[in-house]
């Protein structure tokens, strides 16, 4: 008789595992409870606490598209069942939630917006990704909280430019991996994509590009299409894309980059230019470092421009950081300048190096006049710089060190294995890449605090991370989602959940059943054989 207890209870405990729903990222603690399931029908009604009304909005349009149930918003005094939005103190860290679902209710609750729409995105995977007039929903419990608070995907609109529906998809990409951070780089060498009142040749010369190369930059003989190719966001759109990122709690931080990769910007103004007289174009090609000059002048006009420029997008963006970039900035250009010579000297600098953190200090004082902090990537720490400034570490684990010594917070998005412009594949055959490799399972392993930071006690200083996606050879939407899916997936999880919560074959059994599901119902593309290429 106990043997035959045992076996029942094991073959219980069998089909509770098998019950289990899948998640992605995975949740920190996810429970079937005792109960009867849910019953989610054409009679069930949204209802929200005042705080939460702009999500049950988002909640009733996502369960309609999703299933073809139309819900009402209703009141807490309906009998009706119900799926409620409570904000409550008792989920006290952000971004946290809990989901609990009953027989007559699913009680979803968060102290914040971030942490409501993560519980709705839990929700959404609950449910069938079909038309259907009834779906049954297990009795359960998710508790669940992020890793780091800072949890982030980039996007270049410059090497190619994408819709503005496209941004909005790709907002909704993050929000359903539960990222809060849309890093948008708006400016560089080959276009200039946000509308400005301050400086409008930025638009009408800056924003356009005569030709763009056609295959790879190191080909020889070099190809060009010999084509007008460009365009901007204008502030009218950029305003509905941020209001559409806030109802999914998504902050957008804008890049403006400087005093480098400004090759856009000093055709469209030649006088803030190290030569003048030169006639510029903007960049046809790609990898301009040491190549062509496209580095600003420290000149009165060039300031004045920098600060107008920066207020200009302070004023649009609510983001408390402004990304300057700062990055990849030849000394070149400036050791050749006559000009930039004479400003170091008077300014006693010691170097090119002195000269490029005396522009990264200007901009971030023309920001804080705006009440905004200063993020940039991490060879803004070359020179001496106030350490308010957030690095971006797109170097190897060497530079989190230093910068983590140096007393910088940090977001990890190294170009191994954080940069998607990379090779997913060692296939000859696959679609045209930047350079180098990193696989889905390089991306899903690699953790985002150094060993050489936990070393030296410093694992505060690592904010979160993010993965950047530059397009010069993603022409299209088709080709971005297929560089970054499942690549994304993985990178979320990595940044959400609890380092023993990580499982890499769990994981691509998560991906094969719920997640390429997910990626059809949006119409996306995906490299398909991520199963095959493993890490070196």
């Amino acid at each position: 008789m106990r043997k035959f207890l045992l076996g029942l209870l094991f073959v219980s405990m069998i089909q509770a595992k098998a019950q289990t729903p899948m998640i992605t990222p995975a949740p920190v603690s996810m429970q079937i409870q005792n109960g009867q399931a849910f019953e989610l029908n054409q009679q069930t009604q949204i209802v929200a606490d005042p705080f939460f009304a702009a999500q049950a909005s988002y909640l009733q349009a996502a369960i309609q598209e999703q299933t073809g149930l139309s819900l009402k918003i209703g009141k807490k005094s309906s009998p009706a069942s119900q799926i409620q939005l409570v904000k409550t103190a008792a989920v006290a860290q952000p971004e946290a939630y809990q989901v609990q679902i009953a027989q007559n209710n699913i009680v979803l609750s968060a102290a914040d917006i971030r942490g409501i729409v993560n519980s709705i995105q839990s929700l959404l995977q609950l449910l069938p990704l079909q038309k259907t007039a009834t779906v049954s929903i297990p009795a359960l419990k998710i508790t669940d909280y992020p890793r780091f608070a800072y949890r982030g995907m980039h996007l270049d609109v410059v090497r190619h430019f994408f819709p503005v529906d496209y941004i909005k998809k790709y907002i909704d990409y993050l929000t359903f991996h539960k990222f809060n951070t849309f890093h948008w780089h708006l400016t560089d060498d080959q276009g200039w994509r946000i509308e400005m009142h301050s400086y409008p040749k930025l638009n009408s010369i800056g924003s356009w590009r005569d030709s763009t190369l056609i295959g790879h930059f190191k080909d020889t003989p070099a190809r060009y299409e010999r084509v007008r190719y460009g365009g901007y966001y204008t502030k009218k759109e950029i305003k509905e894309v941020i209001a559409y990122a806030n109802i999914r709690g998504i902050t957008i931080i804008p890049e403006i980059d400087i005093p480098g990769h400004s090759r856009a910007t000093i055709t469209a103004y030649p006088e803030f230019s190290t030569d003048p007289n030169n006639k510029w174009g903007v960049a046809a090609t790609w990898g301009m470092y040491n190549r062509q000059n496209n580095v600003l002048s420290p000149n009165p006009k060039t300031f004045a421009f920098l600060r107008a420029v920066f207020h200009e997008l302070a004023d649009l963006f609510p983001s408390p950081y402004i990304h300057l970039g700062g990055d990849e900035c030849s000394k070149l250009w400036w050791k050749q300048s006559a000009e930039a010579q004479a400003f170091i000297k008077a300014n006693n600098l010691k170097d090119e190096f002195g000269l490029q953190t005396y522009f990264i200090q200007q901009v971030s004082k023309y920001l804080a006049e705006k009440g905004r902090k200063v993020i940039g990537w991490h060879e803004i720490m070359e020179g001496k710089l106030d350490t308010s400034t957030i690095v971006m570490n797109w170097g190897n684990d060497a530079k989190a060190v230093e910068a983590a010594e140096k007393g910088y917070a940090i977001i990890m998005t190294p170009g191994k294995p954080y940069y998607f412009d990379h090779y997913q594949s060692k296939d000859p055959k696959d679609s045209l890449a930047i350079h180098g490799y990193n696989p889905l399972e390089a991306v899903y392993l690699y953790e985002p605090v150094p060993a050489g930071v936990r070393k030296k006690s410093l694992s505060a200083k690592i904010m979160g991370g993010q993965a950047n996606v530059w397009t010069e050879y993603m022409g299209y939407t088709t080709k971005v989602d297929y560089m970054v899916f499942p690549r994304m997936t993985a990178v979320s999880e990595t940044l959400w959940s609890q380092p023993e919560k990580k499982n890499y074959n769990d994981f691509v059994n998560r991906v094969k059943t719920n997640i390429i599901p997910r990626y059809q119902y949006w119409n996306s593309s995906w490299f398909p054989d991520f199963e095959k290429w493993r890490k070196e």
